[in-house]
């Protein structure tokens, strides 16, 4: 066996809206847009600077420190690296990793969904199915706290209830790892009480050996931090200032989850600092953060676009749409007579755009090779003769197949406009620039059209409410 570690591919993520200037949209209009365009990413990169100055002077919340978060943590990590972040991250991700075989990831949906995203696109699509040797040795993930559903958590402390039976057995351990970074995060707290009463009974009450099992991702001063500290808990996390909840993707609250269960978060980290790089130096023409912004915006100007589906033909970035849902919503829904997201989980074929009708713009995010060898099509067998009428695909793979399939389809609807996001692969480089690349055109569309992107509309009085 070679020695030499092949180098892992950094091939750039493309926006290519070209179905949709088929579909009417002008392409002279676009290039019209570039100076307003360039102009809203220059203010976006300027909240960023004001919030290093520690500018006061202005009254709206500013939260833009995602934006060169990834840049400051590899940095960090290339400089002094004992004494990094994400040096802490994976320090505590190895040592859970070989503590427990299950972790119960706690969390309001915006941090759930965006570690979601993360575990489904980057792990094995079945990865808490299979034994712990073919996971690597990773843990099981599972997630609560982001909704009050009874019988879901019901369900998972079902789960959980059967571990803890032998404290000397591995597979029989799990940890939880909780979330928040404000005092509003009820449904949290809550599932979190009910979990950690579950958590303290699997270690026989001992407080030491719970203290080793239960991580804190938290703010300075909310429920959480004294929780953690009344537990004794020393696997705490900070959540950084400057980066709001729907923009944490690349905080404690998404790497060290993924770290946990052996994704690259390097990598990651590194294709979200590529993606920055495009942001910041390409022009309008060729920055597909700005053109995903300005097709977006004139899809509802010249061609009535009221509604916006993401969508994949991929299960595992069915959980990347749901987030960018999320995200789009919270940051720019309160800004009236916008195009927002459809509520669709997944479109599998382009059959189902039509169905929407053409006031809507479905961006696709296609991937190009896959990561594991191409399936392809086997012989049915003597017994069979040919009864499943497949004989003529054999050795075509399983992509090509479903395409032929759908090129067949009719269609006497018109052509709804989409557009496609063409990642190289789904590997973590590309995650880490889609995700980069959704997160920067929420707040350049929020300056381009003149509101605040950070100003999320918050659930007031919730713990008066209760309490």
């Amino acid at each position: 066996m070679s020695a030499i570690r092949p180098v892992p591919p950094t091939d750039p993520i493309q926006y290519n809206p070209a179905a949709v200037f088929a579909a009417g949209l002008s392409q002279k209009s676009l290039e019209a847009l570039t100076e307003k365009l360039t102009q809203a990413r220059r203010e976006s990169l300027d909240d960023l600077e004001r919030l290093r100055r520690g500018d006061t002077g202005c009254e709206e919340p500013l939260a833009p420190a995602f934006i060169d978060l990834p840049d400051r943590m590899l940095f960090d990590y290339g400089s002094t690296r004992p004494q990094s972040d994400l040096f802490a991250m994976l320090t505590t991700a190895r040592r859970i990793r070989e503590a427990v075989d299950r972790v119960v990831v706690l969390g309001s949906s915006d941090f759930s969904l965006s570690t979601r995203a993360l575990f489904e696109a980057c792990c094995h699509p079945f990865h808490n199915e299979l034994p712990r040797g073919e996971r690597g040795g990773r843990p099981r993930l599972s997630f609560a706290g982001f909704h009050g559903d009874n019988d879901s958590v019901q369900g998972l402390l079902d789960v959980v209830s059967t571990c803890g039976i032998s404290g000397d057995d591995l597979l029989n351990r799990w940890a939880m790892l909780v979330v928040s970074q404000t005092d509003c995060s009820l449904e949290t707290a809550a599932v979190t009480r009910l979990f950690l009463q579950a958590l303290s009974q699997s270690v026989g009450g001992d407080q030491k050996r719970l203290a080793e099992v239960f991580v804190a991702i938290t703010g300075k001063t909310d429920w959480l931090a004294e929780l953690a500290q009344a537990i004794g808990c020393t696997l705490t996390q900070d959540m950084p200032v400057g980066v709001g909840r729907q923009f944490s993707a690349f905080t404690a609250a998404g790497i060290l989850p993924a770290a946990i269960v052996g994704i690259d978060v390097v990598r990651l980290l590194e294709g979200a600092a590529a993606m920055n790089r495009r942001f910041r130096e390409a022009p309008a023409a060729d920055n597909p953060v700005l053109q995903y912004v300005g097709v977006s915006h004139l899809a509802e100007c010249e061609m009535g676009i009221t509604r916006r589906l993401l969508s994949s033909q991929s299960n595992r970035l069915e959980a990347i749409c749901l987030w960018y849902e999320q995200l789009l919503w919270k940051s720019l829904g309160k800004a009236g007579g916008r195009a927002m997201p459809f509520p669709m989980l997944h479109v599998h074929c382009h059959t189902q755009s039509h169905q929407l009708g053409c006031n809507t713009l479905t961006t696709h995010i296609l991937s190009g090779e896959p990561r594991r060898d191409r399936i392809r099509l086997p012989p049915l067998g003597s017994f069979a003769h040919n009864a499943d009428r497949l004989d003529a695909c054999i050795g075509r793979t399983l992509a090509d197949t479903i395409a032929a399939a759908e090129a067949n389809e009719p269609s006497a609807l018109a052509k709804p406009p989409t557009a496609d996001i063409l990642l190289p692969r789904i590997d973590e480089h590309a995650v880490g620039q889609l995700l980069q690349m959704l997160m920067l055109a929420t707040v350049v569309e929020g300056r381009f059209i003149g509101t605040n992107p950070y100003q999320e509309a918050a659930r007031k009085e919730m713990a008066s409410r209760l309490s």
